[in-house]
C-alpha cells in the first residue's frame, strides 16, 4: 500500500490588535477583583477582632516601649540600693577592721571578730564596728 501523503492544515487565527488589548485588560481587571474579593471574605470571616493580638504583638516588636514605672516601683527600687549601699559599706568598715593590725593588741575586739565570723548577727557586727578602730 503506498503512504499517503500528509497534508498539513493551516490554521488561520486573526486578531485584531483592539480585541486583544480588551482581553487583557478584562483579565487583568477581573485578576484584581477576585483578589480584592478574597481579601474581603478573609476579613469578614476572620474580623479584626481575631487579629488584635497578632497586630499588637507586631507593633511591640516594631516599636518597644519602656516599661511603665509608678513612684512606689522607684521608691521601693531606691529603698533596695540604699540597703545595698549600706550593707557594702558595713562590709567593708568589717573588712577594714578584720584587717587592721591594731586590732591584734585589743582583746575585745578580737572577741568580737571571732564572734562575728563564726555566727555573723547585726549585733556582732555592731559590736565589731564599736570596738575595733
Amino acid at each position: 500500500m503506498p503512504a499517503r501523503p500528509i497534508a498539513r492544515r493551516r490554521l488561520s487565527v486573526r486578531l485584531s490588535p483592539l480585541s486583544l488589548i480588551g482581553c487583557i485588560a478584562a483579565g487583568l481587571w477581573l485578576g484584581c477583583m477576585a483578589i480584592a474579593l478574597t481579601g474581603w471574605l478573609l476579613y469578614r470571616t476572620l474580623g479584626p477582632a481575631p487579629l488584635a493580638p497578632v497586630v499588637n504583638d507586631l507593633r511591640q516588636i516594631i516599636q518597644p516601649q519602656p516599661p511603665v514605672q509608678t513612684p512606689e516601683a522607684s521608691n521601693v527600687m531606691f529603698e533596695q540600693y540604699q540597703q545595698n549601699l549600706y550593707q557594702s559599706e558595713q562590709q567593708q568598715r568589717l573588712d577594714q577592721a578584720r584587717s587592721n593590725y591594731r586590732n591584734l593588741s585589743n582583746p575585745t575586739c578580737q572577741f568580737w571578730l571571732q564572734q562575728d565570723q563564726n555566727a555573723p548577727t547585726d549585733k556582732s557586727r555592731a559590736n565589731v564596728l564599736r570596738f575595733c578602730n
